[in-house]
């Protein structure tokens, strides 16, 4: 890995990073380190780096916000690609083209001032929009699925196309994107609407305050853990068997809504999965129910 830094370095494909703790880069707060963290600075050096990772077997992935992953502690023996200078945000009239590492919350925000309506879902949601279109992340009866109308996408050939909406397979909480992990976004279109402003601004304001009133923000989650099941709520299925406030070393589930597990008190990685693990089979074993986890499990083998 030493000479492949070094080969890196010189290639001047972006910022680079080694023994990246993961702690600092995932909402969760935990994970171990990652090996080396790369932000390409553009599509060609993003291409160029794919290439020679691949060249050489080494393994990658591209991490979004953070804020739907559970890192193992263990090492990450590869390479994380942080998109984060793909950060273009550009109004034009109605719509809003958007680089896949900029911020979904950020995007939503300038919408709403803006006197833009659709994105006011998205107000809470603090992923990226490469994120936040590969997972269709959505809340209030309403997600990505709706809004976005095209995508710019790096294909597993290295080629750079244009996928419509459409093509998206979008549903709850899944798009084609998920489905095919060796596309990667670089680009949204985001299709939004004349709205009235003090209408706007006052439904997300409303949210807010919903979600200070329900939700543990005071400490760091990846949000709901569990997927609803159909005509149910998670969350109502784990309190009402009674394991709210449940915990496992320095993980819990939140007392204030039962489908966040928050690290409250300096939590391992192991404790929330032991948490997510243990849930899944109670609620099993008492509902027959096989609870979809929203979180991606990685470096787990």
């Amino acid at each position: 890995m030493t000479d492949l830094i070094k080969e890196l370095k010189k290639m001047d494909l972006g910022k680079i990073l080694t023994n990246v703790s993961l702690k600092e880069y995932t909402t969760y707060k935990v994970g171990g380190t990652a090996q080396m963290m790369i932000f390409p600075k553009d599509i060609d050096s993003l291409v160029t780096l794919i290439k020679k990772l691949k060249t050489l077997h080494v393994k990658y992935m591209v991490l979004g916000n953070g804020s739907n992953v559970l890192f193992s502690d263990s090492v990450y023996e590869g390479v994380l690609i942080k998109l984060d200078e793909f950060n273009k945000i550009e109004f034009q009239d109605n719509k809003v083209i958007c680089g896949a590492g900029a911020s979904l919350m950020k995007v939503a925000i300038q919408s709403t001032r803006k006197g833009l309506t659709g994105l006011e879902f998205a107000t809470g949601i603090p992923g990226s929009i490469g994120g936040a279109v590969y997972m269709n992340a959505g809340a209030y009866k309403s997600d990505m699925g709706y809004v976005v109308t095209k995508v710019k996408v790096l294909t597993p050939k290295m080629t750079v196309i244009t996928m419509v909406n459409r093509e998206l397979d979008f549903h709850y909480r899944t798009s084609f994107l998920k489905k095919n992990k060796d596309y990667i976004c670089l680009e949204a279109t985001i299709q939004l609407k004349k709205g009235k402003k003090e209408e706007i601004e006052q439904l997300v304001n409303d949210r807010k305050k919903r979600r200070l009133e329900t939700q543990p923000l005071d400490y760091p989650s990846a949000g709901s853990v569990f997927r609803n099941p159909k005509d149910m709520f998670a969350g109502k299925l784990i309190e009402d068997l009674g394991y709210k406030g449940l915990i496992k070393g320095g993980a819990k589930i939140s007392e204030k809504h039962a489908n966040f597990i928050i690290n409250f008190n300096h939590a391992k990685a192991k404790d929330i999965k032991e948490l997510i693990d243990f849930i899944k089979q109670v609620v099993k074993e008492n509902y027959d129910i096989d609870l979809v986890v929203e979180q991606e499990f990685i470096n787990w083998e």
